[in-house]
């Protein structure tokens, strides 16, 4: 099994990214939907762009450690990589290594309308 690879202390600055949780009610029905929060200083949000960068740049092909099927993800801890308010989170790349492949979870945005 590979082992986790974290982005260290890579991170700098600060980064919080949390998952807020939200209820409204129109004309009797209660809607509710949850977003995901991510904010920094200019130093945390240009750290963790870096990161975004890296994995987008990876060419994961040529990672001799990385299996044909797995794909190229980094841990944020709270308190570590992020502040201590923040969530565990996972970024990663969607595409697999060796097949290009999207995990079956994925549904793809609905086309552009001109």
């Amino acid at each position: 099994m590979p082992r986790k690879k974290y982005y260290g202390f890579e991170i700098t600055g600060h980064l919080d990214i949390l998952v807020a949780d939200n209820e409204d009610e129109f004309e009797g029905e209660i809607e509710k939907w949850q977003e995901v929060l991510i904010h920094g200083d200019p130093e945390g949000l240009r750290s963790f762009a870096r990161l975004l960068m890296k994995i987008a740049n990876l060419n994961q092909e040529d990672r001799t450690d990385l299996p044909v099927g797995a794909r190229e993800h980094y841990h944020l801890r709270p308190n570590l990589e992020l502040g201590k308010s923040s969530v565990q989170a996972i970024v990663g790349r969607i595409d697999a290594k060796g097949t290009g492949y999207f995990y079956d979870r994925y549904l793809a945005k609905d086309a552009a309308k001109t």
